[in-house]
């Protein structure tokens, strides 16, 4: 389909791309979710998991990047406009130019993601009341570089599909499997049900040092957030797990730790 080209800010088609920093597409049924940036749409044409709606970018951009719109479905238009319109639909300055909206569907929860046989993963990362998008993006990011084959998220985690986690992630939240929902204590015991040793990373001097321990045939890495860290609850009924560090220091940021923790496990077996 060719670009459809608009020049009225108040355009009924652009809805889903009106003051997009203040209002969140991600919540509830059937939700749509905005994709920023060359990198990331490209990710989402080649091999995003998720449907596009549509497609909004800047006419300036049209001809730069005619060989990856050639790859958009045909069903999926392509608006395109001014900069100047563009900016006054978005509601700030939209500098890359290129935006598009993808349609959510239905994300399982853990423990039906696991019991549906969808991940023959030996390597999972869970992540429990981690509220920054800047670190769901990173964790991803990890996860992907890492060899993980899936993220599985508590209900407490905020939505990886928030513009800024999916341009943090370097669109890896596009296309790499996940699963949200419940508690962390749900989604550990879901993953113990499944055959996975669960290592609750903590900073705690009485842990197994990461560095002593056999990597499992299916391990699922968890991580919770930074200040308060894991619940007791949780952390019991995992394997205590601590990265040695310097004396006097016993922690790093959140997405520092996955990092170290995956790359550690890729390692092994490589």
């Amino acid at each position: 389909m060719p670009p459809i080209p608009i020049d009225n800010e108040g355009d009924p088609r652009l809805a889903a791309y009106t003051s997009i920093r203040e209002k969140d597409l991600t919540s509830g049924h059937g939700a749509r979710f905005i994709i920023e940036g060359k990198v990331t749409l490209e990710t989402a044409v080649r091999r995003g998991r998720f449907a596009l709606e549509s497609i909004f970018i800047a006419d300036s951009r049209i001809e730069p990047l005619a060989e990856l719109l050639a790859r958009v479905p045909a069903d999926v238009p392509v608006y395109t406009a001014p900069q100047s319109v563009m900016d006054k639909v978005t509601g700030f300055p939209m500098h890359r130019g290129v935006l598009a909206c993808g349609l959510k569907g239905e994300i399982p929860d853990p423990a039906a993601f696991l019991e549906s046989g969808v991940s023959a993963a030996s390597t999972l990362l869970l992540l429990s009341d981690l509220s920054n998008h800047d670190n769901i993006g990173a964790c991803f990011r990890n996860a992907a570089a890492f060899g993980a084959s899936a993220v599985l998220m508590d209900a407490q985690c905020c939505d990886p599909l928030y513009r800024k986690a999916i341009r943090v992630s370097s669109g890896s939240t596009l296309w790499l499997p996940y699963a949200q929902g419940g508690t962390g204590l749900d989604m550990v015991n879901a993953a113990k049900a499944a055959g996975y040793e669960v290592w609750a990373m903590t900073p705690r001097t009485d842990a197994a040092s990461l560095t002593s321990l056999p990597v499992p045939a299916r391990l699922a890495i968890l991580l919770g957030a930074e200040g308060p860290g894991l619940p007791d609850e949780v952390i019991a009924a995992c394997r205590a797990v601590r990265i040695p560090m310097s004396e006097g220091f016993d922690s790093v940021n959140v997405a520092t730790a996955g990092a170290i923790t995956l790359s550690h496990v890729f390692t092994a077996a490589v």
